[in-house]
């Protein structure tokens, strides 16, 4: 029963569960301007909000997605999304910046339910792994890009507070769906208190040195992915493009391009070589770096950026992840706990230092400290190869 194949239909429904749920924190990209206008505060000061997003998202990996292997995971997806619901309701009719600073890192926190859907997943079909990982990775990131498409599109023509109000819909949707499509699966229980679970999911990288490379790679080429998208709406918004939010939140659309090799990565992933992949996508992410380095007022080399550079970024994502999981099946909550605390502690730091750079200097001195990053990323993956070699 533990290993029975998952259906198609109940791949899709945790794939737009997912998506569904991470999507959360990335609504505030696009209408940061919409926001800081409303509540009278800096553009910078408003981008905090990605920030906290993130942060919470970080917190929730390591102190709520161990539980899923001590707890019922699907009874933990479903309390996660209900208790998500209210706060984007609350978001929704929120009437002062603390507040919706406050509710921001609420969402990022509750928006782990993503990440206890994958090692759902994962344990699920031990034979064909990658392949599933592959989807619900599409779905999250489906999640993540169209919800700057769906975010942009909705406070142009209405107001920021309906995508927030549109979503709490949209969760409990997918949690009624999940309800009822997804079965309960016997996993094997960690015994210990839930101090031991966390102090378990640290071991998980002294256990690893795969763990640990993987992770650190990982979480580099979130934080590029996520500092390039929150200060592409500040460069985008202003001379020469001038561009709406409508606009901007269409060059989702092109990245969502990349999350669909998710699965056909994932199917690599399960019978090829990890190590070289990660060096082929990370090579693919410095390319687009250099490419809008050398024509910052080009719309077609940000296009073609936009592309390279999720390929790159969610390419690695599905390779590290389908590594992850062939390292301990009855740790998967933890060890999935260990690698995205650090994916995401990488994404918010990114975004922080985004914003500082683009304060010091706007575009130019953004491009350059994402190249740092960049080659950061390459010299782990070519260490990668060498181990392997």
């Amino acid at each position: 029963m533990q290993d029975t194949p998952i259906s198609k239909t109940q791949l899709l429904v945790m794939s737009a569960a997912a998506g569904i749920c991470v999507a959360n924190i990335y609504y505030n990209q696009p209408i940061l301007k919409d926001i800081a206008h409303d509540f009278s505060v800096s553009e910078s000061h408003a981008g905090i909000l990605s920030v906290l997003a993130q942060a919470g998202y970080g917190l929730g990996l390591f102190f709520i997605t161990p539980l899923g292997d001590k707890v019922n995971r699907k009874k933990l997806i479903l309390l996660l999304q209900l208790i998500l619901v209210g706060t984007l309701v609350g978001t929704t009719f929120v009437q002062n910046f603390f507040w919706v600073s406050v509710f921001s890192l609420l969402i990022g926190l509750l928006s782990v339910a993503a990440q206890v859907i994958l090692p759902l997943a994962a344990s699920m079909d031990s034979v064909n792994r990658g392949r599933n990982v592959g989807i619900i990775i599409t779905g999250i990131l489906v999640g993540i890009l169209a919800a700057r498409v769906f975010s942009g599109l909705i406070a142009e023509w209405a107001n920021w507070r309906w995508v927030y109000g549109i979503s709490s819909v949209m969760v409990m949707l997918g949690a009624l769906t999940f309800q009822f499509t997804i079965p309960d699966r016997k996993q094997v229980m960690f015994e210990g208190n839930y101090i031991q679970l966390l102090g378990s999911a640290l071991q998980q990288f002294k256990r690893f040195t795969l763990l640990r490379r993987t992770a650190l790679l990982g979480g580099l080429a979130f934080g590029i992915f996520c500092s390039f998208w929150t200060t592409l709406t500040f460069h985008l918004s202003g001379a020469p493009f001038n561009f709406g939010t409508d606009i901007i939140g269409l060059f989702g659309i092109l990245a969502i391009g990349g999350a669909m090799i998710a699965p056909l990565v994932g199917k690599l992933a399960d019978k090829g070589d990890p190590a070289r992949s990660q060096a082929i996508s990370i090579s693919l992410v410095l390319i687009s770096i250099l490419l809008v380095m050398a024509m910052p007022e080009s719309v077609v080399a940000f296009i073609i950026t936009v592309l390279l550079l999720d390929v790159g970024v969610q390419a690695t994502q599905v390779t590290n992840i389908a590594t992850i999981y062939t390292l301990d099946a009855t740790a998967h909550s933890r060890i999935n706990t260990a690698y995205m605390t650090t994916y995401f502690i990488g994404g918010a730091l990114g975004t922080f230092v985004g914003i500082r750079c683009w304060d010091a200097g706007g575009w130019p001195v953004v491009t350059w400290q994402l190249l740092l990053w960049c080659v950061a990323c390459l010299v782990i993956a070519v260490w990668g190869l060498r181990k392997k070699a």
